[in-house]
């Protein structure tokens, strides 16, 4: 795997837009004939400026020429992939498939929608609504006549409203909500994240005093009255002491234990040993009672606490006893917390928005834009036929009904391709996975990542015709997987698994493989010679040394073959055979001089792996040759005088 990352980091470099020189004329705009299939001067063009990026002294005739003949042997080999369908391969399309979905990323509208998305997620979290709504509640996937009558009811409010009739006296008597039995609707304050998206959406898009549109969520039908906006508090951070009332003890009861608290702490009592023995709040009791910080609607339940713990001002101060519904609390302030800059909260932010409804929402807008672009037409009918198969089998993931004639009708058109319902039908056989949805639910979702999947395909489509960075990168993914493919057979893994070849190899090239006097060695290097002494003993003993002894005394090990220049510390030994310790540049070395080999030619063994590179190096230039005799290469010479005249910098 590491030729290939090797490979596609020289060859697949993501740039910005290049600008290509003028075009050339008709006669120099094929650079080279493989047999019959021209290849272009663009393309050689573009793949230079794009490799040499930022590297001006390579601009050179010598360079260029040279590159054409990397350029011709590359062609040829991916050529010869092509010849023999390794781009039929169902691996080689599912890698394809991969880098392109990558490659197509910044070209889809939705593409910066997590920081989009964030930033106004951070634009409203700058500031708190206080609102009230009522609710008409809705399935996710209602009936018409559902639909129908919880329509008309909330539109029915709504004209009360504007009629002028109290809105607090209206979601009492009708919200569905059940906490408007005791709040009239009045939600408090609250911020962004802390409702859902399009209820958020609605109470902020909507003026001090006004009443909303009708807001739609997964839980039905809205109106929302916004009474306040105000700078956002931040959070808090504070500690507290709970006096639990109910079946123990009475409300009064624990007032009296409170304020005994209260009257302690003001006598000089510490904080952290009043909390240990008196609050009841297991989880805070034994840190001093503190909490998490929290912001604006973190403790709706519990209005009196939230109003409490932001109405101190400063660290260290406390508050007198008050009561919840949970008990009597005394709260002392740790500290208040702005809210960060944008920078110090985008990754957050866009870790929250990508779990959050609103992507789903934005997505649905984007995907409703490509549908426009690319003349989507959906056939209503055959949809719904389809849809009416879906049952439980779509649960286990085994859906495969009879298709009862739909297979060849048409679901779908864009830009007037008809799209049939069969590759549908595949494409749900292929991407179901188990689950617990209700089937219309989860075919729904099948159905619009199908959907989307062929809008993208269109705009592959597009930006293969119109764009020249795409299209020259997309080839340029879909040649690379197809060279490593055939080098890996031909050469990479030829070289590594024959050894009778690679034995040859090396006999015939012996020559090219010497090297002076050499020693065989392990070196051990620590700060202290205490350590190596207590090594010595172990290595006098005969006992196997091991790594965890070498962790636990801080020593490090180093072993291989050297010559006596290529090491400081070899330079200061003799030159034999035994242990030798010395001490250099403040660290203390023992090294075992196990062999001394004599200047000439190296073995195998000791030099394979340059040997396997150089056998790889012959079995591709050898390969190259054959290719060249099957695919008969032709260079057009006033081509490549173009791209000289256009590539050398003076």
């Amino acid at each position: 795997m590491g030729m290939k990352s090797k490979f596609f980091n020289l060859l697949f470099l993501l740039t910005s837009t290049i600008g290509f020189a003028q075009q050339p004329g008709k006669k120099e705009k094929v650079l080279l004939t493989l047999g019959n299939e021209p290849i272009l001067t663009e393309e050689f063009i573009y793949l230079f400026e794009k490799n040499h990026k930022a590297k001006p002294e390579e601009y050179k005739a010598t360079n260029i020429e040279e590159y054409v003949t990397l350029f011709k042997r590359f062609k040829l080999k991916v050529k010869e992939a092509r010849q023999r369908g390794y781009d039929t391969t169902t691996k080689f399309k599912t890698e394809l498939a991969g880098y392109q979905e990558a490659l197509r990323k910044p070209y889809l509208p939705d593409n910066n929608l997590a920081d989009s998305l964030a930033r106004i997620a951070y634009t409203r979290m700058q500031y708190e609504v206080k609102a009230s709504h009522i609710l008409i509640r809705l399935a996710e996937n209602p009936s018409p006549a559902d639909t129908l009558a919880a329509w008309d009811k909330i539109n029915a409010l709504k004209d009360k409203i504007k009629s002028g009739e109290d809105f607090a006296t209206l979601a009492l008597q009708y919200s569905e909500d059940p906490s408007a039995k005791a709040n009239e609707g009045n939600l408090g304050y609250f911020t962004a994240f802390q409702m859902v998206y399009p209820f958020e959406t609605g109470a902020y898009e909507t003026a001090i005093g006004e009443v909303s549109p009708i807001v739609r969520t997964r839980f039905g039908y809205h109106i929302v009255k916004v009474w306040d906006k105000r700078p956002a508090k931040g959070e808090v951070e504070v500690s507290h002491i709970m006096v639990r009332y109910g079946k123990e003890r009475t409300n009064e009861q624990a007032k009296t234990i409170a304020f005994e608290i209260y009257d302690r702490l003001t006598g000089g009592m510490a904080w952290n040993e009043l909390c240990r023995t008196y609050s009841e709040d297991a989880n805070s009791k034994d840190n001093g009672g503190k909490l998490r910080p929290f912001g604006t609607g973190a403790f709706a339940s519990v209005p009196e606490f939230e109003t409490a713990a932001f109405g101190l001002t400063e660290p260290g101060t406390y508050t007198p006893p008050f009561s919840t519904a949970y008990g009597w609390h005394i709260v002392k302030l740790e500290r208040k917390i702005p809210l960060a800059e944008y920078a110090e909260l985008a990754p957050q932010l866009k870790n929250r928005v990508g779990r959050d409804e609103r992507m789903q929402v934005a997505r649905k807008r984007v995907q409703q834009s490509l549908q426009k672009r690319f003349q989507f037409t959906e056939m209503a009918k055959t949809k719904e036929s389809i849809f009416a198969l879906a049952d439980t089998t779509l649960q286990q993931a085994k859906w495969n009904p009879d298709k009862n004639g739909l297979a060849d009708q048409v679901i779908f058109s864009i830009r007037n391709k008809a799209v049939k319902a069969q590759v549908f039908f595949n494409y749900v056989k292929k991407q179901q996975k188990p689950n617990k949805q209700q089937p219309a639910t989860y075919m729904q979702q099948l159905y619009e990542s199908f959907v989307q999947q062929q809008l993208e395909a269109s705009l592959e489509e597009d930006l293969v015709q119109t764009n020249a960075d795409y299209r020259y990168l997309s080839k340029e993914y879909y040649e690379g997987i197809l060279l490593f493919e055939i080098m890996e057979k031909e050469v990479w893994a030829k070289a590594a698994s024959d050894t009778i070849g690679l034995d040859n190899f090396y006999q015939q090239n012996k020559a090219n493989y010497t090297g002076a006097e050499r020693a065989v060695i392990e070196v051990y290097q620590a700060p202290q010679q205490a350590n190596l002494d207590a090594l010595l003993e172990q290595i006098n003993t005969g006992e196997e040394v091991k790594v965890d002894f070498l962790k636990k005394n801080n020593i490090k090990k180093e072993e291989g073959i050297f010559q006596k220049a290529e090491r400081a510390y070899l330079q200061q030994i003799p030159w034999q055979k035994g242990i030798h310790t010395l001490a250099l540049d403040g660290n203390h070395y023992l090294v075992r001089l196990l062999d001394i080999r004599p200047e000439g030619i190296l073995p195998l063994e000791e030099i394979r792996g340059k040997v396997i590179g150089d056998y790889q190096t012959e079995l591709e230039n050898q390969w190259v040759k054959t290719l060249e005799e099957k695919y008969p290469v032709k260079v057009n010479a006033k081509a490549k005088k173009y791209v000289l005249a256009t590539l050398v910098r003076k």
